[in-house]
């Protein structure tokens, strides 16, 4: 089959992409950057144009596109550019690491899923579009993650967590079973969460406390 793939990003989560890529289904890989980068190579990988070729490369046969653009705390960037992507017509691969233990039993991986190196996945997980879920993160059975989430490196969920759309989990964290993360917050690095945390926040300690809510700080 002849795939062309084009990663969108090439900052350090682009380098863990690359070293995840299963190249056996890819004729091309090509990046897209800044200006400058134009030219050069990331693991052998050429830089190939910017974001205002996007559409060029996709008339050029680069018909699929991972987000490679990493998201501490805010995935803005990513959401926009997956929009602008959908719009020209590129589908979403996912990228599970060879190293990565996913259960074959009703997991369900939207478009454009990243899968780290180490991930454990239980059964009964749904990951949403464009969800990263980073080295070593362990998600137990019936987890719901939310589109544009990124957990972080280390995490560990026990069974029936929501984590909805755009939440960011910091590196390290621990959750206990059932509890939910409403959309648009962030968990920060050690957290043990233990009861349900609101939307748009800024959560963290033991045990995770709101600290942040627009401009207030609630303690």
């Amino acid at each position: 089959m002849y795939n062309k793939l084009l990663l969108v990003g090439a900052g350090g989560h682009c380098r863990s992409v690359i070293d995840s890529i299963n190249y056996v289904q890819y004729s091309d890989i090509g990046i897209v950057d800044l200006p400058e980068m134009v030219g050069k190579n990331i693991f052998s990988i050429p830089i190939v144009g910017t974001d205002e070729d996007i559409e060029s490369l996709f008339e050029k046969g680069y018909h699929q596109a991972i987000i490679t653009l990493g998201s501490v705390g805010n995935p803005d960037k990513r959401i926009k550019l997956y929009h602008k992507l959908k719009l020209i017509g590129f589908q979403f691969p996912k990228i599970i690491d060879s190293t990565a233990i996913v259960s074959q039993i009703s997991v369900e991986m939207a478009d454009g899923v990243f899968v780290g190196k180490g991930v454990i996945i239980n059964t009964g997980v749904k990951l949403g579009t464009c969800a990263i879920i980073n080295s070593g993160a362990i998600i137990d059975h019936d987890c719901e993650i939310g589109q544009f989430v990124h957990i972080g490196p280390g995490v560990r969920m026990s069974g029936g967590i929501h984590i909805q759309d755009n939440v960011h989990v910091g590196i390290g964290s621990s959750m206990i079973q059932s509890i939910s993360v409403g959309r648009d917050s962030i968990i920060g690095a050690g957290s043990v969460v233990v009861s349900d945390i609101e939307e748009g926040v800024i959560a963290f300690g033991i045990p995770c406390r709101v600290y942040h809510k627009g401009n207030e700080v609630a303690i």
